[in-house]
């Protein structure tokens, strides 16, 4: 396989497991929401296991590292089909969406324990 087609071929897997992972935690709030508990601890389990993966790597997907070795370019998105924007600052905007949304899940499911 030509470098352009390998290169094209792991930003195509990174964007879909991006958008598995940023599906997870869009999700969270509406399935807590929703009462759907069951659901909401799943989507946190996927996030934690992603995250996971991260802190074992660097806090770099190991994608990147496979996509690396097909181009020298190292824009923040060279490895995924996303806007420049949202490639550089994805773990900001996504990290910080999960903790409000694993808050408010925790907090939702301590109130219906509860009784409250």
């Amino acid at each position: 396989m030509k470098a352009r087609s390998a290169l094209q071929a792991v930003k195509l897997i990174h964007t879909i497991v991006w958008a598995f992972f940023a599906g997870c935690v869009v999700l969270l709030p509406v399935a807590t929401y929703r009462g759907h508990f069951a659901l909401a601890f799943a989507l946190i389990g996927f996030v934690l296991l992603e995250t996971l993966v991260l802190l074992i790597n660097r806090w770099r997907c190991p994608l990147t590292d496979i996509a690396a070795k097909h181009t020298s370019d190292r824009q923040a998105n060279f490895d995924i089909f996303l806007p420049l924007w949202l490639a550089k600052y994805n773990k900001e905007i996504f990290g910080t969406m999960f903790i409000a949304g694993l808050a408010y899940t925790v907090f939702a499911w301590w109130l219906r324990s509860s009784g409250v």
